[in-house]
């Protein structure tokens, strides 16, 4: 989501958002951001109403959807997401019509360790049973987590490595390499990674032996689905297309095999 919308992308999230009289013509191919309350229901996500209207996940078409406290969703609410997460349309169904909407989103979600927040904190005692913990985490699914391909575990940091934390890679210079991997994306095969189905992976997603073994050894180990061994080796031709690489070798397997690795347990 680094480069802005192209034309037509920019003409299907306008025409959705017109739909609820939210299209702010100020933001013309700029890539819409939502973040719904995670008191929003399965309607109000996903699309519904007698008269079907589209969701916050169809407002968020070709831009990024943010679900902050996401295991405070209701599990059902959640659950809605797998589809369109999958196939990056939903389709509403009523007795007289039956609608369909686009809605390819990035999405982008966060949590806590635990109800109270504090598991694991170096200083703070955390308050949550085994059991309370259990129910919070429970409330995301496997079929849920294998549609998440990224997951980083932000620790607690103290005052002194907040005030003396280097300064990161400038904004321009990480938008410029991310633009730079979806031209090669795009000439490669005429779109993104994410989008590839089953056939193109195989033809695009090339890797080398020692790559290939790599994530044999990580199917077998953490007992990977044919799902999350297709999103895992997108994720690894992604990061090889951030380098510039032509080919996906074991460093990037390795890379896309580790942000697997911090989803909650379930």
């Amino acid at each position: 989501m680094g480069t802005g919308l192209s034309e037509d992308e920019a003409l299907e999230a306008a025409a959705l958002q017109s739909l609820e009289s939210r299209f702010e013509p100020s933001r013309w191919r700029l890539r819409p951001f939502r973040n719904p309350h995670h008191s929003a229901s399965t309607a109000a996500l996903v699309g519904g109403g007698m008269n079907p209207r589209p969701g916050e996940i169809s407002l968020a078409h070709h831009g990024v959807l943010f679900l902050d406290e996401l295991p405070e969703f209701e599990r059902r609410v959640l659950e809605a997401l797998r589809e369109p997460l999958e196939t990056g349309r939903i389709t509403i169904s009523r007795a007289a019509q039956r609608v369909d909407f686009p809605a390819r989103f990035q999405l982008v979600a966060a949590m806590n360790p635990c109800p109270c927040g504090y598991l694991g904190h170096p200083k703070r005692a955390c308050r949550c049973t085994p059991d309370q913990i259990a129910r919070y985490r429970g409330k995301l699914s496997g079929p849920l987590l294998d549609r998440i391909d990224l997951t980083l575990e932000v620790g607690t940091l103290d005052a002194d490595a907040l005030q003396s934390a280097p300064a990161g890679e400038a904004t321009a210079a990480i938008r410029d390499r991310v633009q730079r991997a979806h031209v090669r994306q795009h000439i490669r095969q005429g779109g993104l990674n994410a989008h590839l189905d089953a056939a193109g992976i195989e033809i695009h997603c090339v890797a080398d032996d020692r790559a290939k073994q790599l994530l044999k050894q990580a199917i077998d180990k953490l007992g990977l689905s044919a799902r999350a061994y297709h999103r895992t080796l997108k994720v690894a031709r992604t990061i090889a297309d951030l380098a510039g690489l032509e080919v996906i070798g074991s460093t990037q397997v390795a890379e896309a095999v580790q942000y697997r690795r911090g989803l909650p347990a379930r």
